[in-house]
């Protein structure tokens, strides 16, 4: 067969629309803030060997490796009509423990075997753990949280109720956290009905034949980008403020080499696995690295395995960009992301100069917060990810107080947080003048402040609190975050990573980063 372009837009938008339709009903369906009004949560379609279709407009860390868990999925479970399997292992594809996978089978024709894959991953704000929120200054994966293998949550369209119990006797939520697991199961069921739906009308041969020709455009328009690259290496280096427990300034070092149509990424020269929780799993990385190529293609292509076909990327075991079991990875997910873009970036800058923007706020500024509530006396936990600034480019200033990279959440609305958990918001504003200078300023970051209703403990991960973000082309440094807890009215400025208990009264303030200026000021 010979792909009709005017069908594979067809099919474009049509496997696009299903992941975006499982999106929303998560959402609209979900118990927890951190789902139904962040957003924290993304769906995809994927083929019969686990390789990605399409994606919806979700977060760019789940999505880059969700097609591991899925094949993860693929390979630990036969999977029949109407099961379904759950995952978290960050060493089976996953991210960090919090981020929890459910995969569905979907069967065409008569067929034994399954002909695509639907499946989403969502954010839950807490997995036990020895912290509120499972985001803790951990030195082992075991003190994240309950690990969970590829195992099947549904069996013949039941819920298997022994795993969701065993689950929910190890979380400090479980009413919460059944209720977002039986969102994130309609989604798949939205997924498998939609799907079924596509191959009733055009036929499984069809259907399965675009799916493989959407891969292919996405592979060849990634190639043509590629090739518009200088042939040569470029290499940069930055650093993670630190992993929170014995350990300064980390490096992540990638080298780039463009040769025509292929790129070739080594990471082999970043640092070693620390203690702390910044470890990134190899999954994390490659992302990252999809996240960033995809940016470069103007055209509007599927997100799909095909962008990652002509690009390598080495890393290596043991370091902080392919960490090895049980090492730390709570913060390698939502925090060493973030630097592996910009190193990233920072490399192909030297050959774009004029298309790649100065460094975002480089953190998710990620914060949870756990108790009882003494409004109702049942245990909470909050997990939130702010935003800061937005790095300038050629083309522009950068933007204020928004999520970038390797996120695209939302911040929690203030009537969501007061209504939801023991907090008042005392500021919730753009931290002014705090991009960074150039000929394009960076944009400004934001400021948070909670004051707590009730005890409770805090955690912070966050980043860019001592290594500021770049400036480009002579441009500035954004300013650095800082992290404050006001308590009796003085105010104790924390660090990057901390967790400490709380009491009624005290107040926390996050102050985001700003991005990079680019240009020179009097250019």
């Amino acid at each position: 067969m010979k792909a009709n372009p005017i069908l594979l837009e067809v099919f474009k938008n049509r496997f696009a629309a299903i992941s975006e339709e499982m999106g929303v009903t998560l959402t609209r369906t979900a118990f927890s803030s951190n789902i139904k009004e962040r957003r924290d949560l993304s769906c995809a379609v994927f083929n019969n060997k686990g390789e990605m279709i399409a994606q919806a407009a979700h977060i760019p860390v789940h999505l880059g490796s969700m097609p591991l868990s899925v094949k993860s999925a693929i390979e630990s479970c036969r999977m029949n009509n109407g099961d379904m399997v759950m995952l978290n292992d960050p060493f089976k594809g996953g991210t960090h423990l919090p981020d929890i996978t459910i995969v569905a089978p979907v069967f065409c024709d008569g067929l034994e075997a399954p002909s695509f894959y639907v499946a989403n991953r969502a954010h839950h704000s807490d997995v036990g753990g020895m912290a509120s929120g499972s985001m803790p200054l951990s030195t082992s994966l075991f003190q994240e949280g309950i690990i969970i293998p590829p195992v099947k949550i549904m069996e013949n369209g039941e819920i298997v109720r022994s795993l969701m119990e065993l689950i929910f006797n190890n979380v400090r939520t479980p009413v919460e956290r059944e209720g977002d697991f039986k969102a994130q199961i309609m989604a798949n069921i939205t997924g498998v009905k939609r799907l079924g739906e596509l191959v009733t009308k055009y036929g499984f041969k069809a259907v399965d034949f675009y799916a493989g020709s959407l891969k292919k455009y996405a592979e060849s328009i990634t190639r043509k980008m590629i090739e518009r690259i200088p042939d040569g290496t470029y290499k940069f280096t930055d650093y993670m403020d630190g992993d929170g427990v014995d350990c300064e300034n980390v490096a992540v070092s990638v080298a780039i080499n463009i040769d025509g149509d292929r790129a070739e990424l080594d990471f082999s020269e970043s640092g070693d696995q620390v203690s702390g929780s910044v470890n990134a799993v190899r999954s994390i990385t490659l992302s990252a690295v999809l996240y960033v190529f995809r940016s470069l293609i103007d055209a509007d292509i599927p997100t799909n395995a095909g962008i990652l076909e002509p690009i390598t990327v080495i890393t290596r075991k043991g370091s902080i960009l392919d960490a090895e079991f049980p090492a730390a990875v709570a913060g390698g997910n939502v925090e060493t992301s973030q630097r592996v873009v910009d190193v990233v970036l920072g490399a192909l800058s030297k050959a774009l100069p004029h298309k790649i923007p100065a460094a975002s706020q480089g953190t998710m500024n990620n914060m949870t917060i756990g108790g009882v509530d003494e409004r109702t006396g049942k245990p909470f936990a909050y997990y939130e990810t702010l935003a800061g600034g937005m790095g300038a480019g050629a083309s522009g200033p950068g933007e204020h107080a928004t999520h970038s990279h390797m996120t695209n959440t939302l911040n929690t609305p203030v009537e969501a947080l007061e209504y939801s958990y023991p907090f008042r918001v005392k500021k919730y504003c753009v931290r002014e003048n705090t991009g960074g200078a150039g000929r394009f300023l960076g944009g400004n970051g934001l400021v948070r402040e909670i004051e707590l209703l009730s005890d409770c403990e805090i955690t912070v991960l966050s980043e860019r609190r001592v290594n500021a973000p770049y400036g480009l082309q002579g441009g500035k440094p954004g300013i650095c975050g800082r992290n404050i807890l006001i308590r009796d009215g003085i105010e104790l400025e924390k660090p990057g990573k901390f967790h400490s208990r709380l009491k009624k009264g005290d107040i926390v303030s996050i102050e985001t980063p700003g991005g990079g200026g680019w240009g020179k000021p009097d250019s």
